[in-house]
């Protein structure tokens, strides 16, 4: 079940959502004040996309898993790390409340929850993501978290200033709707990668180019939101076999448009192990004051 005095809101009425007793399937659900009712999903997670839900593509099952078993033997640790750096000693005390947007396999916030337990801090914590596929990995590995299908440009099923920080890792960035959820002391925490970023195997995987000026972008595309705190690089080498090559590959957007036969066949080549430079921006901002409504 999911914990009480989450600040959830009905997709439909805006009211808020708040668990109630399972489902006589014994699945766990979501109310608001007006009777709309939301099941989980046997999986764990819930579905609260409404109406037409979303027409952007969401990873297929076979990205999730060849995300799944990358991020599970650790190749990624190094960033899941300076991610929780970042967001959990400015946590407070007090229970907190975490949204990780694009939650995918829910792995960089189940080091951050891991994190936040060592150093004593209760934290409620919200995954969104709009594969259904990512979301059943997630609720798995995040059983404490509430798990949800959600389109991220719409607005979030969450209250305003409700949040004490927002992750965004690898995903769209919707400013104006993490603003409005933050509270004025929260931060925003997110990740891109730099150009450069597995250089050596990107061609060869068909993998697409990092372009220049992203992180340019990236600021201008948060104004007048937020401000930047601070960023920092995060850089680390690989050693990968071919079939781990093969499961980064697939992991991301060239998963859209290839699959694990065409990427293998394009690796076959590559003396084990397959090395390369993983160079990712993490980037932490705060709501910018006075707010823009």
């Amino acid at each position: 079940m999911p914990a009480p005095n989450l600040p959830l809101l009905c997709p439909v009425c805006f009211q808020p959502l708040e668990p109630a007793g399972p489902h006589p399937g014994g699945q766990g659900r979501l109310v608001c004040g007006s009777s709309h009712s939301f099941d989980a999903a046997r999986q764990g997670y819930f579905n609260l996309l409404v109406g037409k839900g979303t027409a952007f593509e969401a990873d297929t099952a076979e990205m999730v898993e060849a995300r799944f078993n990358f991020m599970g033997k650790g190749h990624y640790l190094p960033l899941a790390e300076a991610v929780a750096a970042a967001v959990v000693p400015s946590l407070p005390r007090d229970p907190a409340v975490v949204l990780d947007s694009g939650t995918g396999t829910g792995h960089y916030l189940r080091v951050l929850l891991d994190a936040a337990e060592a150093d004593g801090l209760d934290v409620a914590a919200l995954g969104l993501d709009i594969s259904k596929f990512a979301l059943r990995r997630a609720a798995r590995l995040n059983p404490e978290a509430v798990n949800l299908a959600w389109d991220v440009w719409q607005p979030l099923p969450v209250r305003d200033n409700s949040v004490d920080a927002v992750t965004v890792i690898f995903a769209p960035r919707n400013a104006a709707e993490f603003a409005r959820v933050l509270r004025p002391t929260g931060l925003l925490a997110v990740v891109t990668p730099r150009p450069g970023h597995l250089a050596s195997i990107a061609e060869s995987a068909g993998m697409l180019r990092i372009e220049e000026g992203k992180e340019h972008r990236l600021a201008g595309a948060m104004q007048p939101h937020f401000r930047i705190e601070s960023a920092r690089d995060v850089d680390f080498p690989l050693a990968l076999t071919r079939r781990e090559a093969a499961d980064l590959a697939l992991m991301g957007p060239a998963g859209h448009h290839s699959d694990r036969t065409a990427i293998a066949a394009r690796l076959e080549g590559q003396p084990e192990p397959v090395a390369a430079e993983a160079r990712f921006r993490l980037t932490v901002f705060r709501p910018a004051w006075p707010r823009k409504q």
